[in-house]
């Protein structure tokens, strides 16, 4: 009897291993597939101009892809903006304060344009670089930074440069 019961602890104990070995290989194969994520910066937009507060506002489009075979969203997008080769700031796209059934699904070969507003302060960057931005003369814009991928198994965070 004694012998029963310690058979039956060791298969449950074997039982458990062997779950838990088939959750992490599981995830790390989410972990592989949200990784094929594609970010591109689409567009960026002037929007307003405030000359009260120094501001100047754009409308950042980055177009996100999903190549993989699993499906994802995108709590979160953190970038520095680069105008004509010059740092402008940094911007921030998030959903993370939306739970994950909330978010955009990126589902598998799914692309999806996420918008952005970008603040330009006129105090953070040299004189000649806010009245280029005014003037909408700024001809080129670059992006550099993370963007996070989750899964219901996995969150995945992803460094890019882009630009157009």
């Amino acid at each position: 009897m004694v012998f029963q019961s310690k058979m039956t602890i060791y298969a449950a104990l074997v039982g458990c291993l062997a779950l838990m070995g088939g959750i992490f290989y599981y995830g790390n194969l989410d972990s592989v597939q949200i990784e094929q994520v594609e970010i591109e910066l689409i567009n960026v937009e002037l929007r307003d101009i405030s000359t009260i507060d120094n501001q100047v506002k754009f409308d950042v489009t980055f177009l996100v892809k999903n190549p993989s075979e699993k499906t994802f969203t995108v709590p979160l997008i953190g970038y520095q903006l680069y105008g004509d080769g010059i740092l402008l700031g940094s911007g921030q796209y998030s959903t993370e304060d939306i739970s994950m059934p909330g978010r955009a699904a990126f589902f598998p070969g799914v692309e999806l344009p996420l918008k952005n507003v970008f603040v330009l302060e006129k105090s953070e960057v040299n004189s000649e670089i806010y009245q280029d931005a005014i003037e909408n003369r700024i001809t080129s814009f670059s992006a550099e930074g993370s963007i996070t991928t989750q899964s219901s198994w996995m969150t995945i965070e992803k460094e890019f440069k882009i630009g157009f």
